[in-house]
């Protein structure tokens, strides 16, 4: 991949395996919307950035480096070799297979909170709904960043609220867990950076002694927050998937990269109208 620095933009050339509309329409992140084809805006860590892709250039719009080497570059994954992943998923054929439609699906490195409490709305709930919490937790709670933009609340901000507050949100039974989730972070009884370099069973355990997090959001929240890519969020329908595809036990040879591989499984699925 190539950075180039063109009128106040950033350019990333040669980037045949990152497609905005996979990696940022896959349900990982909730933040982000696209205002046409191939162009997209969000927020993550407390900036706004409109992002397009054009004759196989992906534009950084108004980005700074400085802001691109401290946030955007790490946000996006940009310097894991993604080719490199899928050369070794290759190894089983249906993986190959899937990779093939997935290609272009890079795992975000988002926010830690921001991912525990993204995933803590999403239960048992639908895309356009979590998007809609989400949306309302920001800008009530959020700091105002730029023209109808809101940074995502801290978990210190969440914790001196209380559930008569959150009632704005309309997240239901789910906000008795947030508000438990941003208490325990806000408290320092969990420590979300130190999950980063601890063993993912280790992390795991941490993580579900929040009130009403199960085993899946915790390994959402250690996929997609804190970049443990070997952890493979399982709901009901990537179980079926799993076990129609590959008999219920993945492939060994996607074990370091099973939550990526969780990724290309889903898109190849969903692409392919997969009946489980």
């Amino acid at each position: 991949m190539k950075i180039v620095k063109n009128a106040g933009n950033i350019e990333l050339h040669e980037t045949e395996n990152f497609v905005l509309a996979q990696t940022l329409d896959c349900g990982q992140a909730f933040r982000w919307q696209e205002l046409e084809e191939d162009l997209w805006q969000g927020v993550a860590f407390g900036k706004h950035l409109k992002i397009g892709a054009k004759d196989g250039v992906i534009t950084l719009y108004d980005t700074t480096e400085e802001d691109f080497y401290e946030i955007w570059q790490n946000y996006f994954d940009l310097e894991r070799d993604y080719p490199e992943i899928l050369r070794t998923l290759s190894a089983n054929e249906v993986l190959k297979t899937a990779g093939e439609y997935a290609y272009g699906i890079r795992i975000l490195r988002q926010e830690p909170w921001e991912a525990l409490c993204s995933f803590i709305i999403s239960q048992n709930n639908n895309i356009p709904r979590i998007k809609g919490i989400v949306e309302r937790l920001c800008e009530n709670f959020g700091d105002k960043i730029a023209d109808g933009f809101y940074s995502f609340p801290s978990a210190q901000k969440i914790a001196s609220l209380t559930l008569e507050d959150l009632a704005i949100l309309r997240s239901g039974f789910r906000a008795k867990y947030i508000l438990d989730a941003a208490k325990k972070v806000a408290s320092g009884e969990i420590v979300l950076e130190e999950l980063r370099n601890m063993p993912l069973d280790t992390a795991r355990a941490e993580l579900v002694k929040i009130y009403g997090v199960g085993e899946k959001v915790a390994d959402c929240t250690l996929l997609f927050g804190l970049s443990h890519i070997n952890a493979f969020p399982k709901d009901v329908w990537i179980k079926r998937a799993t076990q129609k595809l590959f008999d219920g036990v993945l492939p060994e040879c996607a074990t370091d990269y099973a939550g990526i591989a969780q990724q290309y499984i889903f898109h190849y699925a969903r692409m392919t109208k997969l009946e489980i």
